[in-house]
């Protein structure tokens, strides 16, 4: 009993250290969401680390670990850790193959929600990557016993396409930051672009920024996109699909990290 307790020490002495020498050297950015992600699932999971302890030490006695170097090693038992842990956090377990009626296609990180209606075709795309931050910047010092950091949310920019014969209406979306939403209108996403063109796509098609086109129809666009169902609701719902999509391609990584590294 001893024993474990004291591998349970030294392993969240390694999990904070390792935090906080991150938190001092990265910058802002991709990388900053990167440490904001351990160290959210370090300050609610604690008792989930302390628990796969046991688990853990079993996982490291399979014979098929080919992983020979100290830096190996640690890198393996390490990731065997984090994989427990980023599963028991996972709220989904299975990503769904539909949205609010738009059947959705998964590549790698690519996201494509179809919709047909009659003569039109709506189509949301996204990408997953670095689209992972918290509701709020966090604050954290090093004496905090469990910093606030909240709750990790993915919000990627989207494309949506409405396809009518040979003809598209295409709009960029993203996002409202947080705190500089209209408190009149209270929108969570914006449209960030508009264009319209015949066939494929191309560089030479015209396209306008949202923010200097005439407020009316810059409203009138919104309220185009709600009667298609791409309202303040789904996006929101958007978001929550494209979190639990991040999150289970992360643990896809994190797991073929150990593959590679083990020589499995």
């Amino acid at each position: 009993m001893s024993n474990i307790l004291k591998i349970m020490s030294r392993s969240n002495l390694r999990c904070l250290t390792n935090i906080f020498k991150s938190s001092a050297t990265l910058n802002h950015g991709n990388k900053q969401h990167t440490a904001v992600r351990n160290l959210w699932y370090l300050s609610n999971n604690a008792n989930v680390k302390l628990n796969n302890i046991v688990e853990k030490n079993k996982y490291q006695q399979r014979p098929a670990r080919c992983a020979h170097t100290k830096g190996e090693r640690d890198l393996v038992e390490f990731l065997t850790e984090e994989i427990l842990t980023e599963r028991k956090a996972q709220k989904a377990k299975t990503i769904p193959t539909e949205l609010d009626g738009f059947k959705a296609q998964l590549n790698g990180a690519e996201v494509t929600l179809t919709k047909v209606t009659g003569n039109e075709t709506i189509k949301i795309q996204f990408n997953v990557n670095h689209t992972v931050d918290t509701g709020s910047e966090p604050e954290i010092h090093p004496n905090m016993d469990k910093p606030d950091i909240g709750e990790l949310k993915s919000k990627p920019s989207f494309k949506v396409d409405l396809v009518r014969d040979n003809t598209t209406v295409s709009l960029v979306c993203s996002f409202v930051e947080q705190g500089q939403q209209d408190e009149t209108y209270n929108d969570i996403f914006q449209i960030d672009e508009i264009s319209i063109y015949d066939g494929e796509w191309n560089e030479h098609v015209y396209a306008v920024s949202g923010e200097i086109v005439d407020s009316y129809l810059y409203d009138l666009l919104l309220n185009y996109l709600e009667e298609k169902g791409i309202s303040n609701d789904f996006v929101e719902k958007l978001s929550d699909y494209s979190t639990a999509y991040e999150h289970s391609a992360y643990i896809g990584l994190l797991e073929g990290l150990s593959r590679f590294v083990s020589g499995k």
